[in-house]
């Protein structure tokens, strides 16, 4: 069966592949060296390594320094927004303040970032 998917580059892998399994409730499929297929229902988001000649032209900042001006923004389902901000924060991502977030029909939303900048937003049914 094809799944709808996305492909995410990453500096370190392992730890985007935790951050996604533990922010947005993602499993692990499967692993290789260089990438981490994880997946919930008809999703996959891949985690991919960024070749190492790339990789060292550029650092990952502590707090990360969101890369808000990509073409894309991932979107995960989330039970609860404030759990999902906690587990972030751990984990070296961040979520958006609760004052932040809005009401797109019946969802609560928030952007984010991962622990590499990548924004992603959390949406949870308010209804």
């Amino acid at each position: 069966m094809n799944n709808f998917g996305a492909v995410l580059f990453a500096k370190d892998v392992a730890r985007i592949g935790r951050f996604y399994e533990a922010v947005a409730g993602l499993v692990v499929i499967e692993t290789a060296p260089t990438w981490v297929r994880l997946g919930a229902g008809a999703f996959e988001l891949v985690v991919h390594g960024i070749p190492p000649h790339i990789a060292a032209t550029f650092e990952i900042s502590t707090p990360p320094e969101r890369r808000e001006d990509a073409a894309i923004k991932l979107i995960f389902p989330v039970a609860d927004i404030a759990l999902a901000r906690a587990t972030a924060a751990q984990l070296g991502g961040e979520l958006n303040p609760s004052d932040r977030e809005w009401q797109v029909g019946p969802s609560r939303v928030c952007d984010g970032c991962d622990p590499e900048g990548n924004v992603f937003q959390v949406q949870m049914r308010t209804a």
